[in-house]
C-alpha cells in the first residue's frame, strides 16, 4: 500500500514538474531545493497551497503541488513523499488523520482562524435545523449532497445521520459535484442540502444558511493548520520558517478563492498575481 502510494505521488509530482520547475515568474535565481506541497482539492486548500508555493518560489525554492484524498494527504505527509500541508482542519475534522500519524509529523499551529463546518442549505430554504430535516426529507429527495468520501467533514456528516437517525441518504462526490448540485438547485429555486464549510467561495456568490446543530455533532469554530514532517527544520529551515509564519484571513483567501473561479484561470497564476500584488503581507512571512 505505501509503496503504491509513494508511486503515485510521485508520478503526480513529475507529470507537475514541467508546470513547476519552468515557470518563471516570482522564482528567483537561486535553487534552495525543492518543497514537495500535497492537497486536497477542496477550493479553500487549492487557494492556500497555491499561495503558499508563490511565496516558497519568491523565495528561492522549487515547488512541487500534489492532489490527494484527504487520507492520502496526512499518509503522505507521515512518510515523507510530502514535506508540508497547509489543510489540516482542526480540532475536529482531521483529529483522526492527526491521531494516526503522530510523531512523524509536527503541527506549526494555525494559518487561519474562523472556520466553520455543517449543512448548508439555499437561504429561501424554510427549514432552519438538522433536527426537521426528516420531516421535510421529500424537499431534498431524501438525499443530503456531500463531498470526497475520504474528507474529515464526511465522517462527521456520517455522525450527524446516525445522530439524529435521518432518513436521508449521504451521497459522496467532490467539491465540484457538490457545488454543481448546490448552483443547479438554486438556479431552479429548489431545495438542497449540502455538506459545506467556511470558508468556501459559494458564500460570496449564494445567500446561504447554516442548518442549526443543536447535538453539536460539528463542533464549534475550529482553525486551518500548517504541518510538516518529522525532520524537515533541519533539512529546510528556511522553508520551515515560511510555512511557520504563514498566516492569513478569510477574507484575504476569499480573494484568491473568487479568483479561481473565474472561466479558464489558473490557481498557480492567480496565487502568484496575488503575492505580486500583497508584497506587504508576503514580506511578513518570509521574514518571519
Amino acid at each position: 500500500m505505501k509503496t503504491r502510494l509513494q508511486a503515485s505521488i510521485r508520478l503526480a509530482s513529475l507529470g507537475l514538474l514541467a508546470t513547476t520547475g519552468l515557470a518563471g515568474g516570482l522564482a528567483q535565481a537561486q535553487d534552495k531545493g525543492t518543497v514537495n506541497l500535497a492537497y486536497v482539492e477542496w477550493s479553500s486548500e487549492v487557494a492556500s497551497t497555491n499561495v503558499v508555493a508563490a511565496v516558497l518560489e519568491q523565495a528561492g525554492f522549487d515547488v512541487n503541488l500534489t492532489s490527494l484524498s484527504a487520507a492520502a494527504m496526512f499518509q503522505a505527509l507521515s512518510t515523507g513523499d510530502a514535506d508540508a500541508i497547509v489543510a489540516a482542519w482542526l480540532p475536529t475534522t482531521h483529529a483522526e488523520y492527526m491521531e494516526r500519524i503522530g510523531d512523524s509529523v509536527e503541527d506549526l499551529g494555525p494559518n487561519l482562524d474562523g472556520t466553520k463546518l455543517g449543512l448548508v442549505v439555499p437561504a429561501y430554504t424554510e427549514v432552519d435545523s438538522i433536527a426537521d430535516l426528516n420531516d421535510n426529507a421529500a424537499l431534498f429527495d431524501s438525499e443530503i449532497i456531500g463531498i470526497d468520501p475520504g474528507a474529515g467533514l464526511m465522517g462527521l456528516a456520517e455522525e450527524v445521520v446516525d445522530t439524529y437517525d435521518l432518513d436521508l441518504r449521504l451521497r459522496s462526490g467532490s467539491d465540484a459535484t457538490m457545488v454543481a448540485a448546490l448552483s443547479n438547485a438554486i438556479d431552479n429555486e429548489e431545495d438542497i442540502v449540502v455538506t459545506s464549510w467556511t470558508p468556501h467561495w459559494m458564500f460570496a456568490r449564494w445567500d446561504l444558511k447554516y442548518l442549526e446543530d443543536p447535538e453539536n455533532v460539528f463542533g464549534g469554530a475550529e482553525q486551518i493548520h500548517t504541518v510538516v514532517r518529522s525532520g524537515f527544520d533541519d533539512d529546510m529551515p528556511e522553508a520551515y520558517a515560511i510555512l511557520d509564519a504563514f498566516e492569513w484571513t478569510p477574507e484575504q483567501m476569499g480573494e484568491v478563492m473568487l479568483m479561481n473561479q473565474e472561466e479558464g484561470s489558473d490557481p498557480r497564476e492567480n496565487a502568484r498575481q496575488w503575492v505580486e500584488e500583497n508584497q506587504d503581507v508576503v514580506e511578513q512571512w518570509i521574514d518571519g
